[in-house]
């Protein structure tokens, strides 16, 4: 064991690795309980040699089917599978010659060319890294007697049906090889359904079919036809999806209780065929455990009652079948804790004003804590506008500003006891630009100054930085950055773009940009830019409720002014903040301005033109307005239910601007609409809702919210409309029935459930309906569960889509905002026979000139039974064809061309006879070809690879000068297949790595009790030791 931890380490350097061969578990235990791991099985990897055959050479007629059989030796892991000739050559395969899932080469005809002595069959071990090899097969192929031509017939799987059985998330394989000629092709389909096309692969030219991550959608009938122009067979699989225990929601999770409190432990999984679920505590099955009677086993479920302090434990649940098992832990802490609260003490909170501030207050404890805020001074617990608690202690403000600043008391309290955590809170002036840059054009060789004032909190430290068209400044000592500025002096073309400067600090920032266009120097350039800010505001005319504000427009810079933006200033409840209040046209310098009471009034103006608002004129002087009754009530009121027993009254609050005055609060009022009821009538302050408990389930009530401050109330407000809450519905659909219209429609008729049994707003109708089966005889169950809903008060609706001959079963039920009422009773009806499918297959067999046989398939879609086939067919018009070889023009021309190629061979032998003579001999041997010079000792080429009884070392091995083997013109050599240095094969069965070494010493291979041919990595070793 390693120290201080859980591992296990075993050395077998000096001990065989099949003494560690066994079932290990870890068991973790402590004062609180003992946990167990999984199983862990330690198997060491085998690769064992073939055994000792004599392998009879294969002598067969062209055109008959074969199989040569590998048979490999059984490793762990099982090994991978390749055929090769003794060059290493991968044996080419397609639609004729192909590889089988367990090995073995299947040729369902064979040809003259296959005749050849090096059919090796190679097992690669994957763990071992070795490779062993099967002694190599001879064949010889016949011609041919005579047209042996066949319809197919299967070689694997034999007979007309098979079943396979896959673990649910496993690969589905399935194979189909067959034998005839001509090579007949294979195809797949599901009998009970469709093929799943996202999971499914075709693989080995059609012969296997894959289904990755197998389901139990997966079961059913897969039919395999083999076809060739003689005729067709068919054969069935049935496949059955058996799976391991899988979660259903999860593991069980741990549980912390307080002594007297109460739980559930849950381990729910599935599996096919049923898990069973067994418990066990601390490691010890829970039926030999100390009896507890706070704790009650219920199958998958353990029930916990009013537990006691010292029956903590750690739970095992054990859900296992035949194919697998599931184990997790669960610890049960039953626990008396006193709370604590983890969230560092002091911590500082820095917010920019008007942004979200959320206070942390993580706690523990047993029973959990409850959270209570303080602020300052502790008058009064934090709950309510503006603030927001929430389930894991945070404290939220919405909208933060400087009052909210201080030390907050976070307080964690259950009936032990009592813990205290003290944050504080700094809200912070936001970062602004208070001058902008402003839109430049300027003349080359000229200098421009953008300008960037900020305004920031002075605690924090601000970094600008300057952008040119969102990248860096270009690294130019021409460009000059200021602490509020930019200076680019003798200005070129290319400094022309978009300029933006951003003010950053450890909170926020702010940016503004600005354009610069440059022009040629030559001709005078009209400069437009943002006007001048308004100048002289002055205010007359002041009443109760208005005031006339007039100006004097500034410069327009070229650019006439299009309009005047008014804002204003309520220094009595957002000071600093500016609002826009109105707009009047560039034309007009003045303004009537309508005012709300109990404001604090500046005013001030900005013009706009083409290019830009200018700069904000000074303040104008402050108007107060004096507080009044509000003259407007909440809007939006509503009423709805948030349990059955509840109504929640909400609605939009008014604006600081609304209010007319201080004190602002609400009347809430609301009563069951019937008649003579009374209103109920609270009050509500610093909040936009108010919660009525114990009122009947979804019963109406009229609502009216109305706004009060000190100075009185407003207007009589309007009469809104809702309802308490809603509960699932008591009743079912009555007097449920189905019409059937066709072979796939129905109409499903309900009599409507009482809208005092709906018990809240109806929403709508839920058909449930399922497909039992087919009504054929050979179909199995489906139950394909679908559900169609519909929304509104509805009596009848149409089920389309069903299958014909097929058996149905149907419920109906109401739903309203809660959920879904009980069920209808559940009815069957059959749907009635439809028009068949067509056949899946036509097939011409046997054509002779006066007659020919057709063959065909049932259609996937019966929908009914098969009472016969009507067989439809017309005369062919053949096609006129001319034979080039009767025409006389061809056999002119033919005979022109011989008789010029027999002169053109006289002239040739007659000069042949003319020239000298020399000696060819002496010539050839002079230049003999280099590739048919004998291999010595020093060549970089492979010599005859030998593979007899004796298992002598490789015949003629040569070693590359550069260490390599050289590689032949083969493109699907073992050499290809390279992977760093290490001889091993990848899982296709393609050699890995390059030969390669640093000795030229020659061994002698010792004989093994085997008669096995040499392994290839063995022989690639061998090579490593001749280099």
């Amino acid at each position: 064991m390693e120290p201080h931890t859980g591992t296990l380490v075993v050395d077998i350097s000096r001990a065989k690795a099949e003494h560690y061969e066994c079932v290990y578990q870890c068991t973790a235990r402590n004062k609180h309980g003992t946990a167990v791991s999984n199983n862990i099985v330690v198997q060491q990897s085998r690769s064992p040699l073939w055994s000792k055959e004599t392998i009879k050479p294969f002598v067969i007629q062209e055109g008959v089917s074969l199989v040569l059989p590998c048979r490999p030796p059984a490793g762990l892991p099982p090994p991978i599978i390749f055929w090769m000739d003794d060059n290493f050559q991968r044996l080419p395969q397609s639609r004729r010659v192909s590889q089988s899932l367990n090995g073995d080469l299947y040729f369902s005809s064979v040809l003259r060319e296959d005749s050849r002595n090096d059919y090796i069959c190679y097992a690669r071990f994957l763990y071992t890294q070795t490779i062993q090899q099967k002694q190599p097969i001879t064949v010889t192929v016949l011609n041919r007697k005579s047209d042996y031509e066949r319809k197919p017939t299967f070689l694997i799987p034999s007979g007309p049906s098979s079943s396979k059985m896959v673990l649910r998330g496993q690969v589905l394989e399935m194979e189909c090889i067959a034998e005839g000629l001509p090579t007949p092709d294979i195809s797949w389909t599901k009998v009970s359904g469709d093929l799943p096309a996202k999971r499914t692969s075709f693989l080995h030219y059609q012969k296997t079919l894959q289904i990755v991550d197998a389901s139990e959608s997966d079961a059913g009938d897969y039919r395999c036809t083999s076809r060739n122009p003689l005729g067709s067979v068919h054969h069935t699989i049935h496949v059955t999806v058996k799976a391991a225990p899988y979660w259903i929601s999860g593991a069980p999770r741990n549980l912390v209780l307080a002594p007297g409190e109460s739980s559930v432990l849950t381990c729910r999984a599935s599996g096919t065929p049923k898990p069973s679920v067994s418990w066990s505590m601390n490691g010890v099955p829970i039926e030999n455990s100390p009896k507890d009677l706070s704790r009650k086993v219920e199958d998958d479920t353990i029930i916990f009652t009013d537990v006691q302090t010292g029956s903590s434990a750690v739970y095992q649940c054990n859900v296992s079948n035949d194919f697998g098992y599931l184990l997790s832990n669960a610890f049960v802490n039953v626990l008396s804790e006193p709370p604590r609260v983890l969230t560092q003490a002091n911590k500082v909170y820095q917010i920019i004003k008007n942004h979200q501030a959320l206070m942390d207050c993580a706690s523990f404890g047993s029973p959990i804590p409850k959270i209570t805020w303080f602020k300052d001074s502790r008058s009064s617990t934090l709950d309510g506008d503006p603030y927001i608690l929430h389930d894991n202690g945070t404290l939220e403000i919405h909208v933060a500003q400087a009052h909210n600043s201080g030390k907050y008391t976070c307080v964690a309290r259950n009936i032990l006891g009592i813990y205290e955590n003290h944050i504080y809170l700094e809200v912070k002036e936001p970062t602004r630009i208070l001058k902008q840059p402003e839109y430049k054009v300027v003349q080359m060789g000229r200098s421009v100054v953008f300008e960037c004032k900020v305004k920031h909190d002075p605690s924090l430290i601000p970094t600008m930085t300057w952008l040119k068209d969102d990248g860096e400044l270009p690294d130019d000592e021409r460009l000059i950055v200021g602490s509020d500025s930019l200076t680019i002096i003798d200005v070129t073309e290319s400094d022309a773009g978009v300029y933006t400067c951003i003010m950053n600090t450890t909170l926020d920032h702010d940016s503004a940009s600005a354009e610069l266009t440059v022009v040629e120097a030559t001709t005078p350039a009209v400069v437009y830019d943002r006007p001048d800010p308004p100048t002289d505001l002055e205010l007359t005319d002041h009443k109760k409720r208005s005031v006339q504000l007039t100006w004097i427009p500034g410069d327009e810079h070229n650019s006439p002014i299009q309009k005047f933006l008014i804002q204003y200033e309520d220094s009595l409840h957002h000071r600093g903040h500016w609002h826009n209040l109105t707009e009047v046209p560039g034309t007009r310098t003045t303004a009537h301005l309508k005012l709300s009471p109990y404001i604090h009034y500046t005013f001030r103006v900005l013009a706009l033109n083409a290019v830009d608002f200018s700069r904000p004129s000074f303040p104008s002087r402050m108007v107060k307005t004096e507080p009044a009754a509000p003259d407007e009530n909440p809007t939006g009121v509503q009423g709805f239910g948030t349990e059955h027993d509840n109504l929640v009254i909400s609605w939009k609050p008014l604006s600081g601007l609304q209010s007319n005055g201080p004190g602002l609060h609400y009347k809430v009022m609301w009563r069951q609409k019937v008649v003579d009821s009374d209103w109920t009538a609270v009050t509500v302050a610093n909040n936009s809702k108010f919660v009525v408990s114990g009122t009947p389930t979804f019963v109406p009530y009229e609502l009216k919210v109305q706004a009060v401050n000190n100075h009185g109330a407003g207007p009589e407000p309007a009469i809104a409309h809702g309802y308490s809450g809603e509960d699932l519905p008591v009743a079912a659909p009555e007097n449920v029935q189905a019409v059937l219209l066709n072979s796939t429609l129905a109409e499903v008729h309900w009599d409507p459930v009482p809208s005092k049994l709906i018990r809240g707003h109806l929403k709508g109708y839920k058909v449930y309906y399922w497909r039992e089966h087919s009504l054929h005889k050979h179909n199995p169950h489906l139950m394909e569960n679908q559900i169609l809903t519909f929304s509104g008060n509805h009596t009848h609706r149409m089920l389309p889509g069903l299958h014909p001959f097929s058996r149905y079963s149907f419920n109906v039920r109401v739903y309203n905002g809660k959920g879904e009422g009980p069920p209808s009773p559940t009815l069957r009806f059959d749907t009635p026979e439809g028009v068949p499918g067509a056949p899946t297959s036509l097939v011409v067999t046997n054509p002779n000139l006066d007659s020919l046989t057709l063959e065909w398939s049932p259609p996937h879609d019966r929908n009914g039974r098969i009472t016969g086939y009507t067989l439809k067919y017309q005369p062919a018009v053949a096609s006129r064809q001319v034979d080039i070889a009767t025409q006389g023009w061809f056999i002119g021309l033919m005979c022109a061309i011989a008789l010029l190629i027999l002169i053109l061979l006289i002239i040739c032998f007659i000069q042949r006879n003319k020239g000298g003579k020399y000696p060819v001999k002496e010539k050839e041997d002079a230049h003999t070809d280099p590739e048919f010079q004998p291999m010595k000792d020093d060549d970089c080429t492979f010599g005859e690879y030998s593979d007899n009884e004796d298992h002598k070392p490789l015949k003629g091995s040569r070693t590359p000068s550069n260490g390599t083997v050289k590689r032949d013109d083969s493109d699907d050599s073992l050499v290809d297949y390279g992977e760093g240095g290490d001889g091993q094969f990848n899982e296709d069965g393609s050699f890995i790595g390059q030969y390669s070494g640093k000795s030229a010493i020659r061994e002698t291979a010792e004989g093994h009790e085997s008669s096995e041919a040499p392994s290839p990595i063995n022989a690639m070793n061998s090579l490593n030791s001749f280099v």
